[in-house]
C-alpha cells in the first residue's frame, strides 16, 4: 500500500507500524505453502521437514530447507509445540523484581533451565498477589512449568495453579507442593547467637510483610529461641520489604530502643541505618543492625552490614531441577522439604552495646537545622560514624 503526496502524484512508502505497512509486510512474508509450492510437495511434507525430518527423505527435507531459507520463510517453533504442551519454556514469578533477593536465584534459575534448553519467562508480582495471579494464568498455556520465588499468593492459590502445571515453591512451605527452601531456624540462631556473644540482652526485629512466609518463620524462630537463651525480643511492623520500609521502623524505633536490631532483609537494615544516622546515631556504637539475605550493597554501605547468607543461587538453580524432573514425569515428594543452610557474613554494623544511651535529634531539631543551614551547604557525618547521610 502506497499514499499520494501532495498535488505532485508521488507515492511514499505507507509508514512503518501502519495497517498499510503490517498488510503488505502480511503479504509478502512467506508461509508453509510457499515453500510447498516452490518444493512441489504438500504442506504436510515442508512441516515434518522442520519439525519431524528423520521422517522425510534426507534430500527431500535438505531442498525444503534450502528453498525456504532462500524465499525467507521462518518457522514458529511456539505456534508448533502448543499443541502437544513442549514449548521447552518455564516460569519463573518473583515478588519484587527491583529486590536485589531475587538476582541470584533467578539467576541460578535462568542457567539450570538453560542447561536443559529451556527458556525462562520471568513474571514480576510487584508485591501484588492480584497481578502475580493474574500474570501465571496468561502465563500458563505457553509454560511447561512454574517456579514461585517467595510468593505472597494463598495456600489455595497455589495449589489451585500446581494442579495446572508443574510447580515448585521456593522458600515457602506448603503442604502436598514441591518446594526448596533455606533453614530460617538456622538463620535466626546464627544472627542471635553473633549479637549474644557480643552482649546484647534485647533484641528489636522489624517484621517485613504479613504475608511473606519468611517473616513468619523468622519471627517464630527468633521469640523460641530467645526463650531459650532469657533474651528479650520484641516486633516492630509490618513494614515493606524495601528501604523505605526501614526508613519507617527507624522512626517507629526511635522512642523504643534495644541495643540490637534484626531487620527482616538487608533493605529494611539499610534504610533503618541511614535513617538513625541522620537521627544523630551511631552505628554500631549506639545499635547493632543484622540483616538477612546478603545482597551486594549491604557490602558497599558503609559501616558494612552483617547479615545472614542463603544460598540464593542454590535456591534458584535447585528448583529449576526439580521442576524439570516433574516435567518428565517424576513424582512429586510431600516429604519434609530439604532446607538449605545459611551463613553469617560478621561486618561493621554489630559491635557491643553502649554503656550508655545518647540522646538522638528530635524531628523538630532536625527541621529547625534544615531551615537554619545555608542552602548550598550539605549534611555531613556524625563524628565517628561511617555511613555517609544522603544530599
Amino acid at each position: 500500500m502506497t499514499e499520494r503526496h501532495g498535488t505532485t502524484g508521488r507515492e511514499i512508502p505507507a509508514p512503518r507500524g501502519s495497517k498499510g505497512h503490517r498488510q503488505r509486510h502480511e503479504r509478502t512474508a512467506p508461509t508453509i505453502y510457499d515453500v510447498a509450492r516452490a518444493a512441489g510437495v504438500a504442506p504436510s511434507t515442508v512441516s515434518r521437514a522442520f519439525s519431524r525430518p528423520d521422517r522425510v527423505n534426507a534430500e527431500t527435507a535438505a531442498r525444503i530447507r534450502s528453498i525456504a531459507a532462500d524465499l525467507g520463510y521462518r518457522t514458529n517453533p511456539l505456534a508448533r509445540a502448543l499443541p502437544t504442551g513442549h514449548t521447552s519454556m518455564i516460569a519463573v514469578a518473583s515478588s519484587d523484581i527491583t529486590n536485589p533477593y531475587y538476582f541470584e536465584i533467578i539467576r541460578g534459575a535462568q542457567a539450570a533451565a538453560a542447561e536443559r534448553n529451556y527458556t525462562t519467562l520471568l513474571a514480576d508480582a510487584q508485591e501484588s498477589v492480584t497481578l502475580e495471579r493474574e500474570a501465571l494464568e496468561r502465563a500458563i498455556p505457553t509454560v511447561e512449568g512454574i517456579v514461585l520465588a517467595s510468593t505472597r499468593m494463598s495456600d489455595s492459590s497455589i495449589r489451585m495453579l500446581a494442579k495446572q502445571r508443574p510447580l515448585i515453591a521456593v522458600n515457602r512451605d506448603i503442604t502436598d507442593v514441591p518446594n526448596v527452601v533455606t533453614d530460617h531456624a538456622m538463620s535466626v540462631r546464627q544472627a542471635v547467637d553473633h549479637l549474644v556473644e557480643l552482649g546484647h540482652r534485647r533484641i528489636t526485629f522489624l517484621s517485613g510483610p504479613e504475608a511473606a512466609w519468611a517473616n513468619g518463620m523468622r519471627w517464630r524462630s527468633l521469640r523460641l529461641y530467645a526463650a531459650e537463651l532469657d533474651v528479650q525480643v520484641r516486633r516492630l511492623g509490618p513494614y515493606a520489604p524495601t528501604a523505605a520500609g526501614g526508613t519507617r521502623a527507624a522512626e517507629d524505633f526511635r522512642d523504643h530502643r534495644t541495643s540490637a536490631v534484626i531487620a527482616y532483609n538487608d533493605l529494611v537494615a539499610i534504610g533503618f541505618m541511614r535513617r538513625l544516622v541522620a537521627l544523630g546515631a551511631r552505628i554500631p556504637a549506639d545499635v547493632s543492625v543484622v540483616g538477612f539475605d546478603n545482597i551486594f550493597a549491604s557490602a558497599l554501605m558503609s559501616p558494612e552490614l552483617t547479615t545472614v547468607a542463603p544460598p540464593l543461587r542454590t535456591l534458584g538453580s535447585m528448583a529449576v531441577h526439580n521442576l524439570l524432573a516433574l516435567i518428565g514425569g517424576a513424582n512429586p515428594t510431600t516429604v519434609q522439604p530439604l532446607a538449605l543452610p545459611t551463613r553469617l557474613y560478621v561486618r561493621a554494623s554489630t559491635a557491643e552495646p553502649p554503656t550508655r544511651r545518647r540522646r538522638w535529634r528530635s524531628t523538630t531539631e532536625i527541621a529547625a537545622g534544615a531551615a537554619s543551614a545555608p542552602a548550598a551547604r550539605r549534611p555531613t557525618a556524625t563524628r565517628g560514624n561511617r555511613l555517609p547521610l544522603s544530599g
